[in-house]
């Protein structure tokens, strides 16, 4: 009787563990997988110490220096492009999605469409830039940037131009997904 307590025990230990594992990619209110918004720079070696991190260094025309950290798994794969801020504590203001892995917590990632997008989140506003419309959302950090190229051709020149959600095809497909923290 003792046995099968302890193996009805361990077994759902097991199932509970694997059950939340893969939270290494969800993006939530202040979090992108194992990153925190509280995270400072410096924590970033310890958030991704399974990881290779790149420090990329350019100085800009007005002479301040924008770094920008890419973050690579060991095999090379490029998870995350990190933009830090420049306050006196830097913590990080922009992440760049590059892994369909990282999805929203209601399952909206690279892989997936504007449908996906207005199904399963409240789209707070559109902005329509020269090439591209970014589509905000309510609920989330996260926000996605679709090509005009997948509009219909009479939205895809110009930016004067409004596009509201009811102008994207269901089946336009995400460009970059982005998170914002200000």
């Amino acid at each position: 009787m003792i046995r099968k307590s302890i193996f009805a025990v361990v077994l759902s230990a097991l199932l509970f563990i694997q059950c939340n594992t893969n939270t290494d990619f969800v993006i939530a209110k202040d979090q992108v997988g194992k990153l925190m918004k509280s995270n400072t720079l410096d924590d970033i070696n310890t958030v991704f110490a399974n990881d290779s991190i790149v420090r990329d260094t350019a100085i800009t025309r007005i002479g301040t220096a924008v770094k920008k950290i890419n973050i690579y798994e060991k095999g090379g794969k490029h998870l995350l492009t990190l933009t830090p801020n420049m306050d006196s504590i830097p913590k990080i203001e922009i992440i760049r999605i590059y892994d369909p892995r990282y999805v929203t917590e209601k399952g909206v990632g690279l892989n997936s469409t504007f449908k996906d997008i207005k199904d399963k989140h409240s789209i707070k506003k559109i902005i329509t830039a020269l090439n591209n419309v970014v589509i905000f959302l309510k609920d989330s950090d996260a926000y996605f940037t679709i090509a005009k190229t997948e509009l219909p051709s009479n939205l895809q020149y110009g930016n004067n131009t409004d596009i509201e959600a009811v102008q994207i095809p269901d089946k336009a497909k995400i460009k970059y997904m982005m998170v914002g923290w200000e």
